[in-house]
């Protein structure tokens, strides 16, 4: 699998995980300029309470840790551009001022052990809430 289709893979298992939790997600590989979010959700609040987040969420995704584990490789670049997509996300859609946060979801995509036989193995997945600010 290469580094492209692994990272959408990645990106659909995430995109599974935070719905299964409830999460609304409204876009994917969100774009403004040079800078992009993978997946820009709602996290609606819980119980009766009106209102809820966005949640403006970068997908990390490794099929080893050879080069890191997935959640340790997000440089300041990296955030600033993700910042910066937010925030002409907010604006091209009126929402400046919404409460919102930065996530990363940490995906391993773990390839079977050949034993004569093709295993099903399930991603891990791990969720930062509020991994970096603004």
């Amino acid at each position: 699998m290469n580094n492209q289709k692994t990272g959408l893979a990645g990106e659909q298992e995430a995109a599974e995980y935070l719905e299964r939790k409830g999460y609304v997600v409204l876009d994917r590989r969100y774009r403004f300029e040079r800078a992009e979010v993978d997946l820009v959700c709602f996290q609606p609040a819980g119980g009766e309470s009106p209102g809820g987040e966005l949640v403006f969420v970068e997908v990390k995704t490794r099929t080893t840790d050879a080069y890191g584990s997935p959640d340790e490789v997000l440089l300041p670049r990296q955030r600033k551009r993700i910042v910066h997509a937010a925030r002409a996300y907010m604006y091209e859609r009126k929402m400046e001022g919404a409460l919102a946060r930065f996530d990363v979801v940490a995906i391993w995509l773990d390839r079977p052990r050949q034993h004569g036989v093709d295993e099903v193995v399930e991603p891990r997945v791990k969720h930062f809430k509020h991994a970096f600010t603004a």
